[in-house]
């Protein structure tokens, strides 16, 4: 196993988390874990500081502005963390000659091509936060060869706000709830993912380390039965009534359709993507 000083930003978010409990099975690595206080990756000479005084040989960043809402009202910060900063770190990293991954959205795609999504497909991103992430990603590829971007999708975790522990607090809470059944997709749990990008590191084929790459759990499904399945696994006696998006409007349009295809990264770096529903019931089990 290669040995690298590795940088992530982002460090508190769900995926930053899930790399932080996995580090310890990486004992050949120097992981070094950010949040904005730590780093300000809107400001390049600060990445430029902090790369040449921590001999930053990789950096995954996983910080994102991911309030997909807000950020309709919130364009400038969305476009700062999501586009400039990317542009900034990919910059950086080109600079001291350390490879980049960075975390990107199935909200990119948004092109309603009814089959599971390649990479090579258009990208018809709806919405300031999708508009954001697709730039970000062009911003990084031109600055830097050595990006591997990651495009995923309903991330969840053990850790901060999500689907699941929504679902959780409020099938505790009524007795009935009404999820959208018109989206389709596959959930991603965080673990997986981090566990991912930690194989493809330690497996050290850096000439491989470029290009757009999808991930997301095995299988299909929707919200409504996403839902379900959170209260099946966990017992839940609450009623999950399916509705139509149009029946519950949000400030950023959502893809009906973002079903990722996970043939690439699979073939290229040997990983396998568990099934959506086991890596569900791996991740309750955390959730007390």
């Amino acid at each position: 196993m290669m040995t690298y000083s590795i940088l992530v930003t982002g460090a508190n978010g769900q995926v930053g988390q899930e790399l932080q409990l996995l580090a310890a099975q990486y004992s050949d690595f120097n992981f070094i874990f950010t949040d904005r206080e730590a780093l300000d990756i809107t400001k390049t000479k600060a990445i430029d500081q902090f790369f040449q005084e921590n001999d930053i040989q990789v950096c995954i960043n996983c910080a994102a502005y991911t309030a997909v809402d807000r950020a309709e009202s919130e364009p400038e910060m969305a476009k700062l963390i999501n586009e400039t900063a990317v542009g900034y770190l990919a910059t950086v990293c080109k600079t001291y000659q350390a490879p980049l991954f960075h975390l990107s959205s199935d909200y990119v795609y948004h092109n309603q091509l009814n089959r599971p999504l390649l990479e090579t497909d258009i990208c018809q991103a709806a919405g300031v936060y999708a508009q954001t992430k697709l730039a970000g990603e062009k911003l990084a590829l031109a600055a830097h060869k050595e990006t591997l971007i990651i495009r995923t999708s309903w991330v969840y975790s053990s850790f901060g706000h999500n689907f699941v522990k929504t679902m959780l607090r409020l099938g505790s809470e009524r007795d009935q709830l009404s999820v959208v059944y018109d989206q389709i997709g596959a959930p991603t749990y965080a673990r997986d993912l981090a566990q991912a990008i930690l194989s493809i590191i330690a497996e050290g084929k850096r000439d491989r380390w470029s290009g757009i790459y999808n991930f997301a759990n095995a299988g299909v499904t929707s919200w409504y039965d996403f839902a379900l399945a959170i209260f099946d696994l966990r017992q839940i006696n609450c009623e999950v009534l399916p509705i139509l998006s149009e029946a519950y409007p949000t400030p950023s349009p959502r893809p009906n359709f973002s079903l990722l295809d996970t043939t690439k990264i699979q073939k290229t770096f040997d990983i396998e993507t568990p099934y959506w529903r086991n890596s569900l019931k791996a991740c309750l089990k955390l959730i007390l």
